[in-house]
């Protein structure tokens, strides 16, 4: 059964405890915190992202899945660790020259480590750092916002994905993250993904349940 990722970008702040909460109930399986630092993509998200994961650690037992979207990696690497999340998700576009480096510092604090990459980055350019990770994150938008449409061209690389990964025997998962709403998850399923990170059509959902039910289905 995949594994839905709520993203919570689009969480009204006054509102944030109490959809933190219906989240939970709803059945996700992680929460999703975007974490933009407004230099590797415009939007800056770093404040409003740690308060969010710091209410989440003290209201829920729901993991959290980090991604790092930002040019300084070691550093909010360092500011999520006292979190321990379930895993920390870095782009391969962020620094290619350290890559490994920082992967094995996520890896050496017990944490899983993730790649995620861009909608124009060819799949087989991380072919190589697969055996060091657990997780692909791959972006079907551009990312920096929520709300946007779903790429179909992405789509050819879950699929490329998937199949290396039955080839070379690894154990990763495959996460998807960009404009998935009911429409399209099904094809997503279909394709190979494990994980789907889903933010403006939970979050604006009028029940979360019945659409992480669908979702899961």
């Amino acid at each position: 059964m995949i594994e839905i990722s709520a993203s919570i970008l689009s969480v009204q702040e006054e509102k944030s405890l109490k959809t933190f909460y219906n989240l939970e109930t709803a059945g996700i399986d992680y929460f999703h915190i975007d974490v933009m630092d407004g230099k590797f993509v415009e939007n800056n998200t770093e404040d409003i992202m740690r308060k969010y994961a710091m209410e989440i650690k003290h209201v829920s037992n729901i993991p959290l899945d980090v991604h790092l979207m930002v040019k300084s990696v070691r550093k909010y690497i360092d500011e999520y660790l006292d979190l321990q999340p379930k895993i920390i998700t870095i782009h391969y576009e962020s620094g290619k020259n350290n890559i490994l480096e920082n992967i094995r510092y996520i890896n050496e604090n017990n944490i899983k480590s993730g790649i995620s990459i861009k909608p124009n980055t060819e799949i087989e350019e991380i072919y190589e750092i697969l055996p060091y990770i657990h997780q692909v994150l791959i972006m079907t938008v551009e990312p920096g916002q929520g709300g946007q449409k779903l790429i179909e061209s992405t789509l050819e690389k879950i699929k490329k994905l998937k199949q290396y990964i039955k080839e070379k025997d690894l154990e990763i998962d495959i996460e998807v993250d960009g404009g998935i709403n009911l429409n399209n998850i099904e094809k997503i399923k279909r394709i190979g993904a494990d994980i789907v990170v889903c933010g403006t059509a939970l979050i604006n959902s009028e029940d979360y349940k019945e659409t992480v039910r669908k979702m899961k289905q």
